[in-house]
């Protein structure tokens, strides 16, 4: 314990320490200069002309005292490695795909050690039809399944959080949820189901111990009116199934899978729907808030707003209400919550055959910052980052992009996340309470290369890493 400890405060010294050094290099190196003791930095790929290196910094324009205290109950968990964080993304395509929001979650949770909490809230995109799930877990299914999402104009069931369900009706159905994450301990000893059960059916959990003999098991508890039934395990597991034994008459409605393992540190939940706009979350999840207490976010990331943005008749002061509306929402049940948003990609309309770019990029940036200001949040301003007006077409040309214009390869995302994660990474070491600022350390600090080193902490074992370069949406 002596040891871990000692650890954790190394840590919080060498973030500190680095508030410094960080100042005292230019733009270009502070965000590709990363040493394995850097912690939070990661190595970026720095061989584009076309990405804006010198302007990956968040932006905090208005009342940053939340963001304030988010990174005082960072420093504070990690010196005394006591507490849980949660790290909470919204957004459409580019999450559900899994791959952008665990390039965050690994450049985040790797360096923690014992610090890692657990996987968080999640959902069995693949149980249902045509329906595209992140990698860092598998998904099966005993049948077919009826889908229900957000972006339905009538969605025929009432959603919640993750703004999907799925439906077994009339006979059995069980999901087997299997995860898929090598080098982080993600490891199961408390499941929450969310949903609701019609005809009086009761979902079971069903497991494999480590004798190898299958386990049933009943809820713990069952709380119908905040559509949770909860499951304690004797054991940590890493593969379930949800077994929902219906019999005619009777339909169970899963809205997410809550997994904790009950330990200290840090959870990074990814909630996305493929097509969804800030409406969808609005005004067809009415227990998107219910769910949200089960959570509490300590920082919520936004990466929505590109499918509001699609159409020729954007509306950027309805776009900045509704983003407000949710926000407020997320206060209500998490009144400290510190935000970040993340602007718009550049993206392009298919027009015939041929590609034509969307001007209301430079629209919703203009409006992103005007609400990062307006809330207090902060802002990735992932427009400019990666080149502006019509930049979508070089990010395609060096394979970063799809063909659509609109979406991201594995190793654009990847490239994203990582962005993203340096921006984070320094605001949060600018942001560090003088306590932990005036820390002392014997540990030397290397700012290390520029360039993505070959053996790279975020490339996942060849075992597991088996995610296609394009992402089908």
């Amino acid at each position: 314990m002596e040891r871990r400890h000692t650890i954790r405060y190394w840590l919080v010294a060498v973030l500190c320490l680095l508030v410094t050094s960080c100042q005292a290099q230019d733009h270009h190196r502070s965000n590709g200069a990363v040493g394995a003791d850097s912690m939070l930095f990661v190595a970026i790929d720095t061989s584009y002309s076309f990405i804006r290196y010198d302007q990956n910094h968040l932006i905090l324009s208005g009342d940053s005292s939340q963001f304030r205290h988010f990174a005082e109950k960072w420093y504070q968990m990690l010196s005394s490695g006591e507490g849980h964080i949660n790290v909470v993304q919204i957004g459409a395509s580019h999450v559900q795909g899994g791959t952008l929001p665990h390039r965050i979650r690994r450049n985040l949770l790797l360096p923690l050690d014992d610090m890692v909490s657990g996987r968080g809230l999640i959902f069995p995109y693949s149980a249902a039809p045509k329906c595209n799930n992140p990698y860092d877990y598998r998904v099966s299914r005993s049948r077919a399944l009826t889908l229900t999402r957000s972006v339905f104009k009538a969605p025929s069931e009432s959603l919640g959080l993750t703004g999907i369900a799925v439906t077994a009706d009339d006979e059995p159905a069980d999901i087997g949820i299997s995860l898929n994450e090598p080098d982080i301990d993600f490891a199961t000893s408390r499941i929450v189901l969310l949903g609701y059960a019609r005809g009086g059916v009761v979902p079971q959990l069903r497991f494999r111990n480590a004798e190898g003999k299958q386990v049933t098991l009943q809820p713990e508890s069952a709380d119908t009116l905040m559509r949770r039934y909860t499951y304690k395990l004797n054991e940590a597991v890493d593969s379930f199934h949800v077994v929902m034994p219906c019999k005619q008459g009777q339909s169970f409605v899963l809205t997410g899978v809550y997994l904790d393992n009950e330990k200290p540190g840090v959870s990074f939940h990814s909630i996305g729907v493929n097509g969804a706009s800030l409406r969808e979350y609005l005004e067809k999840c009415p227990y998107l808030t219910r769910d949200l207490q089960l959570i509490k976010p300590d920082l919520v990331i936004f990466g929505i707003g590109i499918n509001d943005a699609a159409g020729s008749t954007y509306d950027t002061a309805l776009f900045r209400r509704r983003f407000v509306r949710l926000v407020d929402s997320i206060r209500s049940v998490s009144p400290d919550c510190a935000f970040l948003f993340i602007t718009n990609n550049d993206s392009f309309r298919r027009i015939k055959k041929s590609y034509e770019v969307n001007t209301n990029g430079v629209l919703a940036r203009e409006a992103f910052l005007r609400i990062g200001k307006q809330t207090g949040g902060a802002v990735w301003d992932q427009f400019t980052v990666m080149g502006g007006l019509k930049s979508m077409d070089a990010w395609y040309e060096n394979q970063l992009a799809q063909r659509d214009r609109i979406h991201f390869t594995r190793k654009g995302y990847e490239l994203i996340g990582d962005l993203l994660t340096n921006a984070l990474a320094e605001t949060l070491m600018q942001l560090c309470p003088d306590e932990y600022r005036n820390a002392s350390t014997k540990s030397e600090h290397h700012n290390g290369s520029a360039t993505t080193p070959k053996n790279n902490q975020n490339t996942p074992s060849k075992a597991t890493d088996e995610r296609p370069n394009y992402i089908s949406y």
